[in-house]
C-alpha cells in the first residue's frame, strides 16, 4: 500500500515536471547578438585596470607592462571593431531646425517678445 503511493506520487511528479511545467515557464529573452563581445570587452578592460595596478605596487617591470597593454589594447581593438560590424553606430540626429515665428532671429538668435520684420540687434529679415 506504502509502495503504490510512493509510485503514484513518483509517476504525478514526472507527468507535472514533463508535461504541464514547460507551458508554464516563459521563454527567455532574446540573446543580443554581441553579448559575448561585450563581456569580452568588459574582461579586457579588467585586465587593464588589473596590470595598471600590478605596475604601479611593483610586481612589474616597465618592459613587461608596456608589452602587455599593447597586447591588451590590441586584442580590444579586434573586439570593437568586431562590435562596430555586427552593431554599426547610427549617426546622431540633427538638432531641430528652430520654428520661425518672428520672435526669434534665425541669424543671430536674438529674442524678442512680439513678432518683427526684422531683426533689432543685427537688422537683418526674421523670416526667410
Amino acid at each position: 500500500m506504502v509502495l503504490t503511493a510512493a509510485v503514484l506520487v513518483a509517476l504525478g511528479a514526472m507527468f507535472f515536471t514533463l508535461f504541464i511545467r514547460p507551458r508554464d515557464v516563459p521563454d527567455a529573452p532574446p540573446v543580443s547578438p554581441t553579448a559575448h563581445l561585450e563581456q569580452r570587452k568588459a574582461q579586457i578592460y579588467e585586465n587593464l585596470r588589473d596590470l595598471q595596478f600590478e605596475f604601479r605596487v611593483g610586481k612589474l617591470s616597465d618592459v613587461d607592462y608596456q608589452k602587455t597593454k599593447l597586447d591588451l589594447q590590441r586584442e580590444l581593438a579586434k573586439v570593437l571593431a568586431e562590435i562596430d560590424t555586427i552593431q554599426p553606430v547610427k549617426p546622431a540626429a540633427p538638432p531641430p531646425k528652430p520654428k520661425r515665428d518672428g520672435k526669434t532671429c534665425p541669424h543671430c538668435g536674438a529674442k524678442f517678445p512680439q513678432p518683427l520684420k526684422f531683426c533689432g540687434e543685427c537688422g537683418k529679415a526674421m523670416a526667410s
